[in-house]
């Protein structure tokens, strides 16, 4: 039983120094990894600190760089600024030394002057002394010559004063007459000025030629046709000179007229859109381009109406305004020149308290006669008034259409107003050019000298001028007339134009045999 208690004593104390063993060793570990633990730690704490002051460094430093960039930059633009002050400062510097110098220049030149005036005054002073005693002398020497008494000589100062106040008197009216005239001329002047700039019509200028665009080049053999046949007729139905030259996918319609050369664009266009030339089609594309034409000018009488206010026009008197459209006068279309006359003259009506309405009626009609003056004999306004007369319009539009040109004693103030509303925008820059009239003039000469001679159908004008293509009623002229026909109007042309260069004169006759399959 002891032995068993010693035993256990033993083995109690042998558990308790190993427990006490084991206790220490896991104590000791745990001191040693929490040593390790805070050396880490400490080790870290101290790397990122480094790493922390690394990177305040490089802050520092990126921060320095920066602000010295920036002083850098202001540093350079205070200098730059201060470079163009300075030479700003040189060059008023430089100025101001050039004005001295002109200001030094003019004063020796002041100077100088000063003293020519200086002995130019003292020379005037001597001489005006001279004349004094010059004039005493002869006063004396005339008293003496005439023998005048006092009164004798005072009654012949009255009469000089008399002569003398009359003429200034006269001169005085005459100065208040001009003086008025010249403040009526300047408060027209207003009035003028006003309406021109209240209206802003703009100018069309017509030119001889139009272009008409083809889909491709290959469309230029279709219109030339076989052997030229298609461009033949075309020229021959339309009196226009058709020019296919290397001009990419277009041709040119050459032609003075332009209500012919207008015709003809269209016919060639609705070829080109149908696709089938010949002369057959040609014929009946060119019909019908007629009536459209005719449509065309309808509303363009229309529209200018209705633009200008203008209304009450009698339908026909309306067509013949469109007409006006394919008319130029010294190269400015007359449609376009009519309506600007209408609305200056309704605007400077209204100012001086006149009907604006017949003012713009009569400015719109004013030039109706060069609708149809190439048809009848006699000046457009002779022509016009005739025609307007026909369709019943007022005496003041009447008066002004004959009136506009000083051909007739105004009875109106209206006609004033036109004639000057006329003057106007004529004479505005680039409206007009007198080489296009003279050119058109001579086009129409040489289509009347050709027209003139029996068995001629027409005659055209193309090749701007250079060329008169005259077609004859082939039952009326034969072969051998026809060679004979054309020295004849050549004589004629040379004897009655002049023209630079010269003109070929061509003479057509063409038979024609028609049938009908049914």
């Amino acid at each position: 039983m002891v032995l068993e208690l010693i035993i256990a004593a033993v083995i109690a104390i042998v558990f308790l120094a190993l427990g006490w063993f084991l206790r220490k060793g896991i104590g000791e570990g745990k001191v040693r990894r929490a040593e390790e633990l805070a050396a880490k730690i400490i080790s870290d704490a101290q790397k990122e600190a480094e790493i922390k002051k690394k990177e305040a460094l490089l802050e520092a430093r990126d921060e320095w760089y920066r602000a010295k960039s920036k002083f850098e930059r202001e540093t350079r633009a205070k200098r730059a600024e201060l470079g163009k002050l300075e030479k700003q400062l040189s060059e008023r510097e430089s100025s101001l030394d050039r004005k001295v110098d002109i200001l030094s220049r003019k004063e020796r030149e002041i100077q100088s002057r000063e003293r020519a005036l200086s002995a130019k005054e003292r020379g005037v002073r001597n001489k005006e002394s001279e004349l004094s005693r010059l004039i005493e002398e002869e006063n004396k020497r005339l008293e003496r010559i005439a023998g005048m008494s006092s009164e004798e000589a005072k009654k012949q100062l009255i009469q000089n004063l008399e002569s003398q106040a009359k003429h200034e008197a006269a001169q005085l009216v005459k100065q208040i007459k001009a003086e008025a005239q010249e403040r009526a001329e300047r408060e027209a002047r207003e009035i003028i000025v006003s309406a021109v700039q209240r209206c802003a019509a703009g100018h069309t200028v017509e030119s001889t030629v139009s272009v008409v665009s083809l889909p491709n080049d290959e469309m230029k053999g279709r219109i030339i046709g076989r052997e030229g046949r298609n461009i033949r007729s075309f020229e021959t139905a339309t009196g226009i000179d058709v020019i296919v030259d290397d001009t990419p996918e277009a041709v040119i319609l050459s032609g003075y007229d332009p209500v012919r050369r207008e015709i003809a664009r269209i016919a060639l266009e609705k070829l080109i859109l149908d696709g089938r030339i010949h002369p057959g089609r040609i014929e009946e594309m060119v019909a019908k381009a007629s009536q459209e034409m005719e449509e065309l000018i309808k509303q363009a009488g229309e529209e200018v109406c209705l633009e200008t206010g203008v209304s009450g026009i009698h339908p026909k008197l309306m067509r013949y305004l469109g007409k006006l459209k394919y008319r130029t006068s010294y190269g400015q279309n007359v449609l376009q020149h009519s309506k600007e006359v209408s609305l200056l003259a309704g605007l400077m009506a209204a100012e001086l308290d006149l009907d604006p309405t017949m003012a713009k009626r009569a400015g719109l009609l004013h030039d109706i006669g060069k609708a149809i003056d190439r048809e009848m004999e006699g000046p457009h306004t002779q022509v016009g008034w005739e025609l307007a007369k026909r369709f019943n319009e007022p005496p003041e539009v009447l008066n002004a259409i004959l009136g506009h040109h000083e051909d007739v004693e105004p009875t109106s103030l209206i006609t004033v107003l036109v004639e000057a509303a006329d003057a106007i925008s004529g004479s505005r820059p680039g409206a007009r050019r007198e080489t296009l009239e003279g050119y058109i003039k001579r086009l129409e000469k040489l289509e009347e000298i050709a027209d003139s001679f029996p068995g001629v159908s027409k005659a055209y004008a193309i090749q701007a001028g250079r060329e008169i293509r005259v077609i004859v009623e082939p039952q009326k002229i034969d072969d051998q007339k026809a060679s004979e026909l054309v020295d004849e109007i050549a004589e004629k042309i040379q004897s009655e134009m002049e023209y630079p260069g010269q003109i070929k004169v061509t003479v057509i006759r063409e038979t024609r045999a028609v049938g009908y399959a049914k």
